[in-house]
């Protein structure tokens, strides 16, 4: 594939215990709780682009596509952007792989760690409006943690230390047969702390670690005094806009599509489908590109709360890499950089990449599993921007989300679909 690419012309190179009851969808309300209100964000207009431009790019648009998701097993969307102008847009296949129902801009598709952007963003509006400082410790929120030197800063960015619930909970004897919640994860946190491995140090080194963001959806919920499918619906989807979005919780009574491996074979459900914050937001490429369209101006947040979500917070290895506050990056010498996040859950992938000098987005979901989703950043080069493709790839493979390779221990359905 890559070397049909190379052979492109197109001008370049061819990522107590105090648990809050939130899946029993309560809260406690000891602390202040965060306006309720549902504000409301303009999107502003697309900035003028040549013909000329935008047919230059779409013609590279469709070689990438025809070349690496086409031919791949593709099941999904596709959507690239300039100064606000979708400049190609593509969808294939159907929800279930059955052609009955094609997938289209309105078809929610699992957008899997692509909802960390979301959990990170929505804590720093909670400390926007003085509900939180994320230099507190989440012990302060949750007195039962007793992990030492936690910060809500350390789970934003990872530097938390903390074990993988997707790990630990089995190890430690969850019942395959029993579903997994987000306080499930921070009451086996207190309670089998003495019996977890590989717990490190807070704030010594970035791991990637989805229990962070399990905690993060906790502590939106014990602040907001809503649940966190209601304060995103309400403070995000409904706020922008992004009418096919929604966050999955159990028995929400919402029609999701099914998922499936690169052979088309369906991948069950298991006990770890429920927690949320880490994942379970399901959206569109054009709801995604409105999400990323308010988030480059100050309505949603001011420029300096978005300054510190793009900052690199894991310096200690030397590299172009890092990770900021619910966001991957690439930073280069000349002051370019690349901000994005992939996303990995039984077969569902995405790869939602943002160039901010140059104004451009690209956003690419599908529910049967391809690699090829992670290639979409090769696409980063017709904006002038090099992007290190094999680099980038092998890091999403091993670390931008383990958990396709749990989720895919269970080779038969523990759980029957929600319907």
């Amino acid at each position: 594939m890559l070397s049909t690419l190379k052979k492109i012309t197109i001008g370049y190179t061819v990522a107590a215990l105090v648990a809050v009851g939130c899946n029993q969808h309560h809260n406690n309300a000891d602390s202040k709780t965060a306006s309720t209100t549902t504000p409301h964000y303009t999107l502003q207009a697309p900035l003028p682009i040549s013909t000329a431009e935008k047919q230059a790019l779409q013609y590279k648009c469709n070689l990438f596509y025809d070349s690496m998701l086409n031919k791949s097993g593709f099941n999904g969307g596709m959507i690239v952007a300039k100064d606000g102008n979708i400049i190609f847009e593509k969808y294939k296949g159907s929800i279930n792989l059955d052609d009955k129902v094609p997938i289209t801009d309105s078809t929610p598709l699992h957008i899997a760690s692509v909802s960390k952007t979301f959990t990170a963003m929505a804590v720093l509006k909670l400390q926007q409006q003085q509900q939180l400082n994320i230099n507190d410790l989440f012990s302060k929120y949750f007195p039962a943690f007793n992990y030492e030197g936690v910060t809500i800063k350390s789970l934003l960015n990872h530097r938390s230390g903390l074990p993988n619930y997707l790990y630990f909970m089995e190890d430690l004897g969850w019942p395959k047969d029993s579903l997994i919640h987000n306080n499930d994860v921070l009451n086996w946190l207190i309670q089998k702390k003495d019996s977890i491995k590989n717990i490190a140090p807070a704030n010594k080194h970035f791991t990637y670690c989805n229990t962070n963001y399990a905690l993060l959806a906790l502590l939106i919920e014990k602040v907001s005094g809503q649940t966190y499918p209601q304060f995103i619906q309400q403070q995000i989807f409904d706020a922008i806009g992004m009418q096919h979005s929604f966050v999955h919780f159990t028995n929400d009574g919402k029609i999701r599509s099914k998922t499936f491996d690169w052979k088309g074979r369906e991948i069950p459900d298991n006990n770890l489908d429920e927690v949320y914050g880490d994942k379970n937001i399901y959206s569109t490429p054009k709801d995604l590109l409105m999400w990323d369209k308010v988030l480059r101006d100050t309505q949603f947040l001011p420029a300096t709360y978005i300054q510190m979500a793009y900052e690199p917070y894991s310096n200690e290895k030397a590299g172009i890499k890092n990770y900021g506050l619910g966001w991957r990056m690439n930073n280069y010498d000349d002051g370019k950089k690349i901000i994005f996040h992939n996303g990995w859950w039984h077969g569902n992938n995405a790869s939602f990449i943002r160039l901010i000098k140059e104004n451009a987005t690209i956003i690419v979901i599908s529910n049967r599993f391809t690699r090829n989703v992670y290639k979409a950043k090769l696409l980063a080069n017709i904006f002038n921007h090099f992007f290190d493709t094999d680099v980038e790839e092998n890091e999403s493979a091993a670390t931008t989300n383990m958990v396709d390779t749990v989720a895919s221990k269970s080779s038969k359905k523990v759980y029957p679909k929600k319907k």
